[in-house]
């Protein structure tokens, strides 16, 4: 029978760390930034034991400080996560009859054609571990949404079943917020709606749903609720459709010259990645974040398609201007969404 299967490394980027560092195991390990709580940085990851004092992926580095105090604080290294990454994914291309779609560093799907694919997914997770080092949870599904969402009740180091059988069962009482996709923002949306529980979102009518989040978002959510999606894993290499690059300021910059030149410099490092992929900029996207931390997002498309970083940096100032906003910038980020690859993606 096929199966899709969801492998995901367990605190992925502090695992690595942990391996290079076997002296921090069992202690709250904090990443993110060059690991100066001092600087304008945020938490890429932190260990199981760092959690259990409240840090999360996205806090700023000196909240989790204040909130781990005995904290190992490391620099970021993406290298590193990348050559481990890599090596995780060769493994299990290797399994037999795997096609693995990678989703990224530290996570997978995978389809396989099994009788046991508990069986399969255990000697998957000790096969990832004898390449690496590295532990992993494997989610266990009929679609991909049901295998995603298995993975999390499996963690960690753990598999877990999720299929058409047992979804509501295990998953129908559980807040809507706990599905894949659904964030705060739409289980408020939700909520508004008088739908709070998975259960609610998938006996929920298109119609209402398509009210409120759109013809094609409100059905999909509706599809989600009942853990309905594709069961096809692609293993298509993944082409990029945009590259950005973004940067935290340690000091806020001051409306007029100092952000223009901030953004041109951004703008001129992602047109150097653009060019190497061959394929011009054709919308430009801008994102700014004002002191204190309010953050904004806005984007245009271009007349022509370009590699001229002068006018990525003009369109991305417009955009910014357009906000008629004169606080201070702790944050910009320059997007260029590319041409198509011939064939389409």
């Amino acid at each position: 029978m096929p199966w899709v299967l969801h492998v995901d490394m367990d605190q992925f980027i502090a695992a690595v760390e942990v391996l290079r560092r076997p002296e921090l195991a069992g202690r709250p390990v904090v990443v993110g930034g060059r690991g100066d709580p001092t600087e304008r940085a945020v938490v890429a990851t932190a260990s199981y034991e760092a959690r259990e004092h409240g840090v999360r992926s996205g806090m700023p580095l000196k909240t989790a400080v204040r909130r781990c105090p005995d904290a190992v604080l490391l620099p970021s290294d993406h290298a590193a996560y990348d050559a481990a990454s890599a090596v995780v994914m060769d493994t299990l291309r290797a399994q037999p009859g795997a096609v693995v779609q990678v989703l990224g560093w530290d996570e997978a799907f995978v389809g396989v054609t099994t009788d046991d694919p508990e069986a399969w997914a255990r000697a998957a997770q000790e096969a990832v571990l004898a390449a690496t080092g590295l532990h992993c949870s494997v989610g266990i599904g009929d679609t991909t949404v049901r295998a995603k969402t298995a993975t999390d009740l499996g963690k960690p180091r753990g598999r877990f079943r999720l299929t058409r059988e047992n979804w509501f069962a295990v998953m129908g009482e559980r807040p809507a917020r706990d599905l894949w996709g659904v964030g705060s923002r739409i289980a408020a949306r939700l909520a508004a709606l008088g739908i709070a529980t998975v259960r609610d979102l998938a006996a929920a009518d298109d119609g209402v749903l398509a009210a409120e989040f759109g013809p094609r978002t409100g059905p999909y959510l509706g599809r989600l609720g009942r853990g309905v999606s594709t069961d096809v894993v692609d293993d298509t290499p993944w082409v990029a459709r945009a590259h950005g690059r973004e940067t935290t300021y340690q000091r806020d910059l001051q409306p007029g010259p100092e952000v223009g030149a901030a953004l041109l410099e951004l703008a001129t490092r992602v047109v150097d990645d653009v060019r190497a992929e061959g394929r011009a900029c054709v919308r430009v996207h801008l994102k700014v974040r004002f002191a204190p931390f309010s953050t904004v997002t806005r984007s245009r498309t271009l007349p022509t398609p370009t590699y001229d970083a002068q006018l990525v940096a003009a369109t991305a100032a417009d955009l910014l201007a357009a906000l008629d906003d004169d606080r201070p910038v702790r944050l910009l980020g320059v997007r260029a969404e590319m041409e198509a690859p011939e064939g389409g993606y």
